[in-house]
């Protein structure tokens, strides 16, 4: 038998994590990595944080799982502080990123439903993104990396380019029911929403009685130094989709909605077996408690300033590689120039050098580092990239 036991679907590297401390994680030969790639912004509060580890313990010896037939004291408590931290009145809890914003898309087109507008389904979605690998978050994308040979894929989507807002309006039609877009897109090359394409998108959503759906799944849940990245662009979205930090690990993800938004998410119309388990749910509390704890979010921002400050220090030292720094808070990307490709960059780093990071389109590197960094981490990753770069042309070279 040639394939192997796992399903060869990810281009799986050398590294082989069997433990992780804080900002670090260990191979199974001992071997020390400094972890900027957090499960690809995933794991917001480093490996192995007490808070995490102990509400995991408690709410595992509890309680792991009930069907959804029941009621949820669990679920609503946790639900109730992302309303009152929030736009949201309402929260539909999932496993993962690509399930919130499927829901967030059955929401939309439901939401038309209800107003008996049904022919309102089509969802205008922007070049570069990444929403997820279902079947409805694939047909939102226009990369053939994701498409190919998953055709036909459903109908209803529009997708035009990114921060073109006349692009934007001018695919709105009598069928149009919403826009799909994440504010700061991460697999696409860490590239933020201009402040004119978001409040215009919101402007035309609220001229034209469409909805603004948030994919926040990568830079949400204070990732960019605002407990959402929409806060910084002074707009509040109808629908959004979060995931990745939110249970900082354990899988979680949540679809976030306005009243008026979720009018159509009556009883039967969507569901999840372990959607918002018990076990999901202690996370999530965990979680939160951090980071709407006192001054979290500003030491992202901090910690965010200082180390794009670094990187930025880096360029005229390093130009023939890297061309600028881009991204928000501690979701940050390093574009490099067309002499050097970002995903041989980022496995030189990670092989010759013991640094962690992710790539993207654009040929850019993430830098997506615990939100709990201290400096001596920051000037760690930066003397352990300037190393890389000094080394890259000769490794490329033999």
């Amino acid at each position: 038998m040639s394939i192997t036991p796992l399903m060869p679907v990810y281009p799986r590297c050398d590294v082989r994590p069997v433990r992780g401390e804080g900002c670090y994680l260990i191979g199974e030969r001992g071997e020390r990595y400094l972890d900027f790639a957090s499960g690809i912004a995933v794991n917001l509060l480093g490996h192995g944080h007490p808070r995490l580890v102990k509400a995991i313990a408690d709410q595992a010896a509890t309680l792991m799982h009930v069907s959804n037939l029941y009621g949820s004291p669990q679920g609503e408590a946790f639900a109730q502080r992302l309303v009152d931290n929030s736009f949201a009145d309402t929260v539909f809890f999932t496993n993962s990123g690509a399930e919130a914003v499927e829901c967030a898309i059955k929401t939309a087109r439901r939401y038309h439903y209800a107003n008996g507008q049904a022919h309102r389904h089509k969802i205008i979605s922007f070049d570069n993104a990444f929403h997820g690998r279902t079947l409805g978050t694939i047909s939102a994308t226009s990369q053939p990396k994701m498409r190919d040979g998953f055709e036909p894929l459903l109908p209803g989507f529009t997708v035009v380019p990114f921060n073109d807002l006349d692009a934007a309006l001018a695919a709105i039609d009598d069928d149009t029911a919403g826009f799909l877009l994440e504010p700061v897109q991460g697999e696409g090359g860490v590239t933020p929403a201009t402040p004119a394409f978001l409040t215009g998108l919101r402007q035309a959503c609220d001229d034209h009685g469409l909805l603004l759906i948030l994919d926040e799944v990568q830079c949400g849940y204070a990732r960019t130094g605002t407990f959402f990245a929409h806060e910084q662009y002074g707009i509040m979205p109808d629908i959004m989709a979060v995931a990745k930090g939110i249970g900082a690990g354990f899988p979680l993800g949540a679809c976030l909605a306005t009243e008026e938004a979720a009018k159509g998410m009556v009883a039967g119309t969507h569901g999840s077996t372990y959607g918002g388990n018990p076990l999901a749910m202690a996370v999530g509390q965990a979680v939160l408690d951090e980071v709407l704890g006192d001054g979290f979010l500003d030491n992202v921002k901090a910690k965010g300033a200082r180390l794009r400050a670094a990187l930025e220090q880096l360029i005229p030292n390093h130009d023939g590689i890297f061309e600028d720094v881009r991204g928000m808070g501690l979701m940050l990307g390093v574009k490099l120039r067309d002499s050097a490709d970002a995903r041989s960059f980022v496995a030189h780093m990670r092989d010759n050098h013991g640094l962690l990071t992710v790539s993207a389109g654009q040929n850019v590197v993430r830098i997506l580092p615990p939100l709990v960094i201290e400096d001596s981490h920051i000037a760690e990753c930066v003397e352990k990239l300037s190393a890389a770069a000094r080394s890259f042309g000769a490794a490329e070279a033999a």
